[in-house]
């Protein structure tokens, strides 16, 4: 029976189907919005909710390269810069310390009884309800919005490297030990490298809840970065800024999960094979 290149358990579309698929989603939403938007705008010129492709991308060219009166900075570089260096701060610290809680909780059961309890607990916080605390504690600068991502993402990165630690072949940590190799050894030198893919997938994971407590906090208390933009064009209803800021925050979003995914293929070819 001949297979389909579509429907079915084991449909085999081509290359150029594969794409056409991808895109078709794409083209479909932007059809509809198009269809919509010039809808209102013909009933209602002056409309703000629906601008159109046309409005949008004046907007964004605006935002990239016409300085600004008051700074003199490009908005929507300066914004860009200024929120990726909170998220890659606060995801990357959480990164290491979620790694060394997770590794150790996860070999020495020690540890394990006495950390992991204490972990799944904070790690059922939400994030966003201290926010409040963080910011009269350390101010509304960047160490309350760098903490707020750190809290939001090490807890849950702890938890998965431990169980991903305790599910690794217990008879590799035995031939070890009986070769030889201390505890600290069988750690750091056996443990940990198998785990590092791990690591930056449970990183792409947590990459989502990591924006949205940046963008949250943003709003909240800054003076440039995505969100404040998003939070300060709200009050003027400048949906042709609002949309493609959000469209722009998605693109920063899927281009950090692609490197990470090809630094995953690149770097450690033996995982998910």
């Amino acid at each position: 029976m001949k297979s389909s290149k579509f429907f079915g358990l084991h449909a085999a579309p081509s290359k150029m189907l594969s794409i056409i698929l991808s895109l078709l989603p794409f083209l479909t939403l932007i059809i509809i919005y198009s269809v919509a938007s010039d809808i209102r705008l013909n009933e209602n010129p002056s409309d703000k909710l629906l601008p159109s492709l046309t409005q949008m991308y004046d907007a964004i060219v605006r935002m990239a390269t016409v300085p600004d009166r008051r700074s003199g900075e490009l908005l929507l570089i300066s914004d860009t810069l200024a929120s990726l260096k909170r998220l890659l701060f606060g995801v990357g610290l959480g990164a290491v310390c979620g790694l060394l809680i997770g590794l150790n909780i996860g070999v020495f059961p020690g540890l394990r009884n006495l950390l992991r309890p204490f972990v799944t607990f904070l790690s059922i916080i939400p994030p966003l309800t201290i926010l409040p605390i963080l910011f009269i504690a350390f101010g509304v600068g960047e160490t309350a919005k760098i903490t707020l991502i750190f809290i939001g993402t090490v807890f849950v990165i702890a938890r998965d490297m431990q169980l991903y630690v305790q599910q690794l072949p217990k008879e590799q940590i035995t031939k070890a030990l009986t070769l030889g190799a201390s505890e600290l050894a069988v750690t750091y030198r056996i443990i940990l490298p198998q785990i590092m893919p791990r690591l930056i997938d449970t990183m792409r994971l947590t990459l989502g809840a990591a924006w949205l407590f940046l963008i949250a906090a943003e709003m909240i208390s800054a003076t440039e970065g995505l969100g404040y933009r998003i939070g300060l064009v709200r009050r003027y209803l400048a949906m042709d800024v609002i949309i493609p800021y959000v469209l722009w925050i998605t693109l920063l979003g899927f281009l950090v999960d692609w490197l990470l995914r090809s630094l995953v293929k690149k770097r450690y070819p033996w995982y998910n094979t």
